[in-house]
Parts: structure tokens; sequence; C-alpha cells
């Protein structure tokens, strides 16, 4: 049930963007007296789930869902329409307008997915306000990444502040060290005392391929997600569900486990649970490799009276939406750079990995936060200079600006093909990817 929740989320996620998207270049088309042939949602091989003509105009339902289109009388594009291309140019076909005007119908899907992701971040901030967690106010600190304890930052310790600006969320210190180059942090150790640590410059690269993603988070009691059959941890009576408060009489969070473990293997000792609001122990033997068969995740957090909702007027969720759906661009632009990694490529995935970033419930502010971010992420990857997407096109209709001269029509044609075949190997390789995943794991 779980993943037709996330399904139907995604699919009604896309369809929206799409087809605003499409909107656009069809609203910029109109404006210049360019016929559009087609509007569809999906595309439609061989058939149609529905069609029909309005005016000049099919509108449609395809039936397979890897975006949509409109079809613009005189253009090159997936439809590879040559026969009409053949023809001499008629004056409502899109070649036979001026180079700015086919300039403007040409961005007019990536400016609308654009400010749509603004508006939907300023109508979320309006309705649900924003969560802010300050990390000054903490009193157990933060579950940090092992990855940083070469740098004098351990699991416990409290990041109060990154390039000298206090923390209003974890998110300010992930983003800020992976993305955006801030390297100087105030840590606050658990005895009070407060150090200046500056990292080095290719952090990010390096906690990327520890898989430090994230590399802080909120200090969290683990969660038992399984337990294996037969093992030590079914055995002596754990089950799914049990939240572990202490290992060996050590209170214990999410990101100590693994080092208490380390440090009683081959010993039996105590684990205290946490169920249905009562404590149970169970003497547990700890294996020589450290583990006792079970899979434990991070989803009760210590201090959640410190997560706060800051609630703002019209006015100011303006200014707020605005700022967050700028900082979402920037912030995904700076991840691309992890994509030329070993370790990226193998990461980057299709619509599986974009599928689970909405939740196993129906949850309507997660799925407009998702929601403005694939929008921005849309805007982006369609105006990058691959022929097919619409920067592709683009850097043609510059070439013809800056030159006086269009492009030659086989040209276009042949990058029409050469852009669908890179387009289609990135979607099969993404989607195995989450294929490899879903069966291997990782």
């Amino acid at each position: 049930m779980d993943i037709l929740i996330k399904a139907a989320q995604l699919l009604l996620s896309l369809s929206i963007l799409v087809v605003l998207h499409e909107f656009g270049h069809y609203l910029a088309a109109r404006f210049f007296k360019i016929r559009v042939e087609k509007f569809y949602l999906f595309f439609n091989p061989w058939f149609s789930l529905f069609k029909k003509k309005i005016g000049d105009t099919e509108w449609g339902i395809g039936w397979l869902p890897l975006g949509g289109y409109v079809k613009i009388s005189g253009m090159i594009d997936e439809s590879m329409d040559k026969e009409q291309m053949a023809k001499p140019p008629e004056p409502w076909e899109f070649r036979s307008k001026p180079a700015w005007q086919r300039l403007i119908v040409m961005i007019g899907g990536v400016v609308v997915n654009l400010i749509l992701g603004v508006l939907i971040y300023i109508f979320v901030v309006f309705t649900w306000g924003e969560e802010q967690v300050h990390t000054k106010d903490l009193e157990h600190g933060l579950n940090i990444h092992s990855a940083l304890a070469k740098y004098k930052i351990n699991n416990g310790d409290n990041i109060i502040a990154i390039n000298g600006k206090e923390i209003t969320h974890v998110n300010d210190i992930n983003n800020g060290i992976l993305l955006r180059g801030q390297r100087d942090l105030s840590v606050k150790l658990p005895n009070g005392d407060i150090k200046e640590i500056t990292l080095p410059d290719d952090i990010d690269y390096e906690l990327f391929e520890a898989g430090a993603f994230p590399v802080v988070t909120l200090q969290s009691y683990a969660v038992i997600q399984s337990v294996d059959s037969a093992e030590i941890a079914e055995v002596v009576g754990l089950k799914k569900g049990d939240e572990i408060r202490s290992i060996g009489n050590v209170d214990v969070y999410y990101g100590d486990i693994l080092s208490v473990f380390a440090k009683n293997a081959g010993e039996t000792i105590n684990v205290k649970i946490m169920r249905n609001g009562k404590e149970i122990s169970f003497p547990t033997a700890v294996r020589a490799d450290s583990t006792i068969g079970m899979v434990y995740s991070a989803e009760s957090f210590i201090e959640k009276d410190k997560i706060q909702t800051v609630n703002y007027g019209f006015g100011e969720s303006i200014g707020r939406g605005f700022d967050r759906g700028m900082t979402t661009l920037v912030d995904y632009v700076g991840q691309l750079k992890f994509l030329f990694t070993k370790k990226g490529a193998t990461s980057l995935g299709g619509f599986g990995a974009i599928g689970n970033l909405f939740p196993a419930q129906w949850d309507w502010e997660k799925f407009w936060l998702n929601t403005a971010l694939i929008s921005i992420i849309l805007a982006f990857m369609n105006i990058l200079p691959i022929p097919a997407l619409d920067g592709g096109h683009v850097v043609f209709l510059l070439y013809e600006m800056i030159t006086g001269k269009e492009a030659p029509g086989k040209v276009l044609e042949y990058a029409q093909y050469v852009g669908f075949f890179i387009l289609m190997t990135l979607l099969l390789y993404a989607n195995g990817n989450d294929l490899y995943r879903a069966i291997f794991g990782g």
C-alpha cells in the first residue's frame, strides 16, 4: 500500500508540473499567433487514452508517463515532422516568427516551472509556517557522522554557527558544508566549551565519498526496523518498533550504537528498550563483529520540543518563499558536482528515487514541498543545452540571433536525434540504478 500512495503522489505531482510547463510554451506561442497542433499530458506513441480537437489544437492524454509535449507548427521537435518542414513557411508557423519571439516560446515552460516552484513555497510557508530548530538551544547536541571525527567533531557535539551565522535548522549545516562551500564552524562541546573549527576546502567530496549525507541530524533514539530470523536479537526477544535506550547501562542515541557494540564485542550486555511506554532489559550477546542481527534507524527525536513552527503573514511569506525557491535552485545546482564522481554516477536515480521523496502516508504539506522542489529541478534540467530539451533549442536560437543566420534544418534534425538518444540513455541508466538498488539494496 505504501508504494501505491507514493506512486499516486508522484503521478499527481508530475502531471501538474508537466501540464503547467507545456502551458508555458502554449501560451507564449498563442500570444505570438503561432499555431499549436497538439497539447499532450504524457506521450502517445501509436494511440492516445483521450483526445479531443478544439480549434486548431488536439488536446489529449497519452499512455506513456514520461512527460508531455506541445506540437508547435513549423518547428523541428520530438515529432520529427519532416513533411511539414519541407513545405514553404506559413505565417502562423514557429519558423516564420522573429528569433526573439521563438526564444520566448522556448523558455516559456522553464519560466513557468521556476515561478511555480517559488509560488508553491510562498503558499506552503503561509499555510503551514516554517520549521526551525535553533541548535544553540539543544541540550543533547547533534547526531554527527563519524567522518567528522578526524576533525575533532564528535557525536553529541553541537554546531551552533556556520560562517558566523546562527543555525536555525540542521539543513543549514548539511547544505552549508556539502553544497555552499561554508567551512567555518562554531562547535559547542558537551561540557559547554566552544571551539572554532575550519574544515578543509575539499571536505564536501570527502564527506560525499564517505556516505555522510546528511552530515548531521537531530539526536535521536534508535528504533528497530527489522530483526533477522533466528539471530541474537530475535532470540532474546527484541522486536520491530522497540526504541533502544541504553546498552550495557550506558544511555545511547542513534549515532552511538555502533561504537558501543564495538566496545562490547564478544560480551553479553543488557540492552534496554522502550516498548509501549515500558522499559524492558534483555541480556544480549554481542558477536565478535559487533552485531546482534537487527536493522535500526533514527526515528525518535529526543528534543522534539525544540522543533518549532514559525508562522508568517502573507507579505512575509512572499519573501521567505522567494528565498527558499532561490536557495533550492542554488543548492540543486551545487550538488551536481557530485555526479562527476564514481559514487555520484552510481547514485543517480530515476522515477523510483523521485517517488521515494514522497511519504508513505498522504501529507499535503510534504506533497507540495516535493512538488516545488521537482518544479525547480525541471526548470533547471530543461534549460540545459542538450538537444531535444528547451535549452538545446535556446542554444540554436541564440546562435541565430548572434550570427544573423539560422542553423541548417539538417543540423537541427540530427541534433534532435542525438538529444533524444542522450535523454533515453540517461533515463535507462537512472532507472536501472533504481532497479539495481531495489533488488540488491544500497
